[in-house]
């Protein structure tokens, strides 16, 4: 076995910041929730459910229906 490695010649991987990006993410109750407990009836990691249900998003090409009011919100006044 050696004793010593020569890493000078080495070089970086130019696709390891590809793999994963972390990102801090807000949610409320209702959805921390609803996928607690489907961590919780599979067996895994919280994040891991999260991370499989938006690769299954991206998969299928998903998109968002947002259906915005023709109204808009006034304040009322006192």
């Amino acid at each position: 076995m050696r004793t010593h490695l020569d890493w000078s010649k080495s070089i970086r991987n130019p696709y390891a910041k590809l793999l994963k990006k972390p990102v801090t993410l807000s949610l409320d109750f209702v959805t921390n929730a609803y996928f607690r407990k489907l961590a919780g009836e599979t067996g895994l990691p919280l994040q891991d459910v999260i991370k499989m249900y938006l690769k299954e998003c991206v998969h299928r090409q998903r998109r968002l229906q947002l259906r915005w009011s023709s109204r808009r919100a006034r304040p009322q006044k006192v």
